[in-house]
């Protein structure tokens, strides 16, 4: 099992498909690197290299019980590019990991990386009301599993996918770390990159649903789009918050499209 370590000793999961130019795909709060497995044997067969990574607390990777903040996960993907010897690399980011992609870019640079895709993310600002987020994280800690129990269908939508795979959806984000899931949690719904994304200089791809119930397209792709000078909105119609399994095809040939 491909493992590489970071700064502070963390072992993240990897895997790493196909040659070519690296497309580095950021998975979502909850999730882990298996999200993406479509987009990246569709890349990886039109001559890409794809690879994606589990978070900190996230699939196979450690569970260190600290350092679910954005500066030291953008530290973690940095950590990814370096030990790998990327360059030119696209980063594409899914959820909470758009904000990765974006704090990566004002922490370490645009040098090893030549475009972004931000898929269903919740950057620039999610501006959920504080009292609202602690009860939230107050139900992740009193009964995580029953908060999954009753919010996973909205992350689905109604167009059809099959239940085989949002059982398998469920099953990942009951199998992250409460304690990044808390902590994860708490740091989405605080963050505010504006500023941030406004300072992006590269091509900027923004792929975003229209019924997304967790990143809303007006407060989230559409704002998005808006503050990166150089960037495409692309509004998926009947498009939930997992693209990567409801418009697979659409997402495939987008992100195809992009890189190339």
């Amino acid at each position: 099992m491909p493992n590489l370590r970071t700064t502070d000793g963390t072992q993240l999961f990897y895997r790493d498909w196909g040659t070519g130019r690296p497309v580095v795909f950021v998975h979502s709060m909850l999730m882990n690197s298996d999200m993406w497995q479509y987009q990246m044997h569709h890349l990886a067969e039109h001559g890409y290299r794809a690879i994606a990574y589990d978070r900190r607390g996230h699939g196979r990777s450690d569970d260190p019980g600290t350092g679910y903040d954005f500066d030291t996960l953008a530290d973690d993907l940095a950590a990814v590019l370096d030990t790998l010897g990327l360059a030119d690399v696209a980063l594409v980011g899914h959820s909470m990991g758009g904000g990765e992609v974006v704090r990566y870019l004002s922490r370490h640079g645009e040098e090893r990386i030549s475009r972004i895709a931000l898929v269903g993310s919740t950057v620039p600002y999610l501006g959920v009301e504080p009292a609202e987020g602690a009860a939230l994280l107050e139900r992740f800690r009193a009964g995580y599993g029953q908060w999954v129990e009753e919010n996973a269908a909205f992350s689905f939508g109604s167009e059809p996918i099959p239940q085989i795979e949002k059982d398998r959806t469920i099953q990942d984000w009951m199998g992250v770390s409460l304690k990044a899931a808390v902590d994860c949690t708490a740091v989405n719904l605080a963050a505010d990159f504006r500023a941030e994304a406004a300072a992006i200089r590269l091509p900027a791809l923004v792929l975003h649903g229209d019924s997304d119930a967790f990143a809303p397209l007006e407060t989230c792709g559409r704002r998005t789009a808006e503050l990166i000078p150089d960037s495409k909105l692309v509004v998926y119609r009947n498009g939930s918050h997992m693209l990567h399994l409801s418009h697979r095809r659409q997402l495939n040939a987008d992100l195809l499209d992009f890189v190339s």
